[in-house]
């Protein structure tokens, strides 16, 4: 007789899941929230360090702005005060009617000009040729520039002088030019070759597959993608000449003494006059500020260069 068994009932497997709560929404939440925070302080921090900059390296140039505006007495007051008591513009009447203010100006911008020419011309081609064959002669140039940069002035600044007199360059702009040249050109090498650095040679190798040559791939296709990068070397050559003081000193006499020097010059009898040196000062740095102002975008395309490579 056979027993027949039983079929044994799987026991059902039963799970038990976790309750469905808010808390992971709710952390989720705080999580954001805490974030926002973070950006929010984070945020006022940046604008509380910027409006601190600001005030450092804008308080010098309000000041200077202010004075221009007061009467002698006032421009040396002790204990000074920021704001003038009374506005004039006497100071502005006196500084501009000088004799030699206005062929100054015009001396200042001759060599201004002429001196960032120069840089331009010199280091496009000096900073191209470092960055796209990268000898070890190239290296040891920039190297060299570098060096020459870390030079003070005052050490080649007669040498210069005599060499321009002894070729029949004295008190000329040109002379001048040169000078600042020696100043701005190794700086001007250094930004190019970091600007051209960011352009991509696939960019000149199309070029070249499309018929340029290699000068012509740099013309048409390197320099427009550098404009930026060109436009941030000239103010910076711009600026070294427009405010250099000690070469004008030294190789200027009458015909190309520039603003610096002039400014340097308004004494009277009782001592420097503060008034008009600071009222020619505010009006010197007008072309400067509007110069940047007309090559802001070009500035910010030529700081913001090779930030961002696909």
């Amino acid at each position: 007789m056979s027993t027949m068994e039983s079929p044994t009932i799987p026991a059902q497997q039963t799970t038990t899941e976790p309750p469905r709560t808010g808390g992971g929404r709710r952390r989720r939440g705080v999580n954001r929230e805490g974030l926002e925070a973070g950006k929010r302080s984070t945020r006022t921090i940046l604008w509380i360090l910027l409006a601190a900059s600001l005030v450092i390296y804008g308080f010098p140039f309000l000041y200077l702005l202010f004075t221009s505006f007061k009467t002698p007495i006032d421009t040396i007051a002790v204990p000074p005060t920021i704001l003038p008591k009374v506005w004039t513009l006497d100071n502005y009447v006196n500084a501009l009617g000088r004799g030699g203010v206005p062929a100054s100006f015009i001396n200042s911008i001759q060599t201004a000009v002429i001196s960032t020419l120069l840089s331009l011309v010199l280091a496009v081609p000096a900073a191209y040729g470092i960055t796209r064959y990268k000898t070890r002669s190239g290296r040891v140039f920039i190297m060299a520039a570098l060096v020459t940069r870390m030079v003070p002035p005052v050490a080649i600044g007669i040498p210069l002088a005599s060499m321009m007199a002894s070729v029949g360059l004295a008190d000329t702009p040109i002379a001048l030019s040169i000078a600042h040249t020696t100043i701005s050109l190794p700086l001007s090498i250094w930004l190019m070759s970091s600007f051209f650095e960011a352009v991509p040679q696939d960019l000149e190798e199309a070029a070249t597959v499309d018929g340029c040559s290699r000068l012509g791939a740099l013309w048409r296709v390197v320099i427009p993608v550098v404009s930026g990068g060109i436009a941030v070397t000239a103010i910076f050559a711009f600026l070294a000449s427009w405010n250099e003081f000690l070469f004008a000193l030294l190789m200027t006499a009458v015909r190309s003494q520039t603003t610096p020097v002039v400014i340097a010059n308004f004494q009277t009898q009782f001592g420097l006059d503060w008034g008009s040196m600071t009222a020619l000062a505010a009006v010197y740095s007008i072309p400067v500020i509007l110069l940047t102002l007309l090559l802001q975008r070009k500035i910010v395309a030529g700081m913001t260069l090779g930030a961002v490579k696909g």
